[in-house]
Parts: C-alpha cells; structure tokens; sequence
C-alpha cells in the first residue's frame, strides 16, 4: 500500500478531447474513465477564471482526474473554456466573461450526451459555478455542485430556474471565502429551496489543503455508493506528475479572483 499523495496519478483510461462550439472553435480536453468498468457517473470540471489562472489542471480537478476514476467509477471531463491555456494546450477563442462561454458549456455537456456518458453532473469552481447557474440547466444535466461560488456574473433570475426545477444543486462553500461566506450564501441560496448548502470549516477559496475534503463531498453526491472518506492509499500501479510543470491556480494579486 501507498499513501496517496497530491501528486499520485491512479490508474484510468485517459485520452485528450476536442470539443466543438456552434460557434466554431475548438476547445483542448480531457476524459478520464475508470481502469477497467464502465463509469457510473460523470462529472464535467468548468473551471476557475482563467484571465487568474483557472483552467483545467486547477489543483481540485487535476485530483479529481488522478483519483476519481479508480476510486469512484466517475468519468471525469476536464476542458479549457476559450482562451484558457493549460498543459495540454489553448483553447481557441478568447475569455468573453461569461457570455460566450455559453457554448462551450453547451459543447461539454453534448460531448458528454453524444458519447453516451452516464448520469451527467456538472462541477464548477469559482468562475465554473456561474457559468454552471447560467448555462447549466440542461436537460441531459443530472445535477450541479458548486465549490465556492462568488455569484459574480450569474443572477438572480438564474437561480429561479434551478428553484424552479427539481435538479438536484449542492452548494460547497468554505468559512473563510473571500467572496461568499457561509452565511450570505444561506441566504442567497435561499432563493432554490431544496439547494443543498454545506459549510467547509477553516477552508478558503481556492480550497488548498482541504482538497480531499471536497472530493468527498463530490462523490457523496455524485456516487453516493462509495464508502467515505475516500482512500488515503493504493494497492497497484502509481504514477507521480510531475507538479512543477504545472500552472497552478496562483493569482496574480493577494485576493484569489472568482
């Protein structure tokens, strides 16, 4: 057995996507599935801001990648929205705050549909959760879980049509966020009624040292199956990424941006 650490990579069949917008670009991707079974869920990563370095390698969902699909049996879809640059490449396009980002959802979540993807949930982070509020209701869309939503771009008239709808919406907000704490979101989130909010103890917005934390809370909803919390070791074949090579989400001011 083998601690997992931040850096250990479990076994997965990977392989890079391109997803296609109606508008014409294409988006740089990646699908994890599970080593050998066929996945139970899937869960599609719309990232942080990438104008602060949100892409698809942001450290919660470069985990979720690494681990999930052999811990889990989810198929995780990560991508860069337009402009977005990442290790694996730049998406075409350019950040257009939030409003054309509108097709690249909607390109996620048809790849998702067209490859007959089970149980599709969408997870954003930050910029990700508005983009999920604005554009995310969809009908192939099981559910939604949030992870420190600044309600930044999205409105109240967003919210009404998850209130209106029965898709299931967890909210996953740390103590000490720099945009939405735990009690203005309670009261924000009011507005969907059978929204799920939980309030992460002493974490902060870019959730770093509380990674596992959140991952659990994504499988719990996700794939509620599984036992948790998820393992802390492996039995089997490992790899180590090599983490200087990637661009971790690092604002560039002392405040992470949403």
């Amino acid at each position: 057995m083998a601690k997992i650490r931040g850096n250990s990579i479990l076994p997965a069949r990977r392989e890079p996507v391109s997803l296609h917008t109606a508008d014409g670009l294409e988006l740089v991707g990646e699908l994890a599935l599970p080593p050998e079974a066929d996945p139970v869920a899937t869960m599609v990563c719309l990232h942080p801001l990438p104008t602060h370095g949100g892409m698809m390698d942001s450290q919660i969902f470069r985990k979720a990648a690494f681990r999930l699909p052999a811990l889990a049996d989810i198929a995780v879809l990560r991508f860069n929205t337009r402009g977005t640059t990442s290790m694996q490449g730049t998406s075409e396009g350019e950040f257009d705050n939030a409003v054309s980002e509108k097709y690249d959802v909607a390109a996620a979540i048809e790849y998702a549909e067209f490859h007959d993807l089970p149980d599709i949930w969408l997870v954003g982070w930050s910029f990700g959760t508005d983009l999920t509020l604005m554009y995310g209701h969809d009908p192939a869309v099981k559910g939604a879980i949030l992870l420190s939503p600044p309600l930044r771009f999205s409105e109240p008239a967003h919210l009404e049509v998850w209130a209106k709808g029965e898709k299931p919406l967890k909210v996953v907000v740390p103590e000490h966020d720099d945009y939405l704490q735990p009690p203005e979101a309670r009261e924000r989130f009011a507005a969907v009624p059978h929204a799920e909010l939980v309030a992460v103890e002493g974490a902060k917005h870019l959730w770093v040292g509380d990674a596992e934390r959140v991952l659990d809370e994504i499988v719990a909803t996700i794939n509620p199956a599984v036992d948790l919390p998820l393992p802390a070791e492996w039995e089997g074949s490992m790899e180590v990424a090599d983490t200087s090579a990637y661009n971790n989400l690092k604002p560039p001011s002392s405040s992470p941006s949403s």
